[in-house]
């Protein structure tokens, strides 16, 4: 399997959201935005339903498919902001990111994750970036590396069971601790 990419930048992850709308629709730049935000699995993502989001105390309860664990997490107000105006622009939808093709003949269902990556690998490739789904998850916990957050942190936000998965799901090799040696001679 090929390493995915995090969006390391702000005005790179600014691209990807407005290429994605601009070539594919909202409903991909408002998955990009909510995923770097919530730093939920795709496959949780999707599955998000309006019924399961506690706007007024700002959270959402689920429990991860992967992992089976029960994880809270903090609806910020740029996600309260893009669920408010996907409830008012779709209000009987059931799920966050619903199809609404004529091709589902009327089932109610979210958006696949095929379709997502489909957008996503679209998108990289315009940009020269190799990002797919995953990259929303590793793009939040970039940046709150880069911003200094300390890395036992960013597992209990990214549900890792060690740091030390932490580390590698980053990129943060064994050679870039040596190289601190030389980089903070004090």
């Amino acid at each position: 399997m090929n390493e995915v990419e995090a969006v390391k930048t702000k005005e790179e992850l600014a691209a990807v959201e407005a290429l994605l709308r601009k070539h594919h629709g909202q409903i991909y730049a408002d998955i990009w935005r909510i995923g770097i935000n919530l730093s939920l699995r795709i496959s949780d993502l999707l599955f998000v339903k309006y019924a399961d989001l506690d706007t007024k105390n700002r959270l959402y309860t689920l429990t991860e498919g992967k992992t089976g664990k029960k994880r809270q997490i903090r609806l910020n107000s740029k996600v309260l902001s893009i669920i408010e105006r996907r409830k008012k622009e779709f209000p009987n939808d059931i799920y966050l990111f619903q199809v609404h093709s004529n091709r589902t003949s009327g089932m109610v269902k979210p958006i696949s994750r095929v379709s997502v990556s489909r957008a996503f690998k679209d998108v990289g490739e315009r940009l020269g970036l190799h990002i797919n789904t995953h990259s929303m998850r590793k793009s939040r916990g970039w940046a709150m590396f880069t911003d200094g957050v300390p890395i036992e942190k960013i597992s209990k936000v990214l549900n890792h069971s060690a740091p030390a998965v932490t580390m590698r799901y980053l990129g943060i090799t064994k050679q870039e601790v040596l190289d601190t040696y030389d980089e903070y001679e004090l």
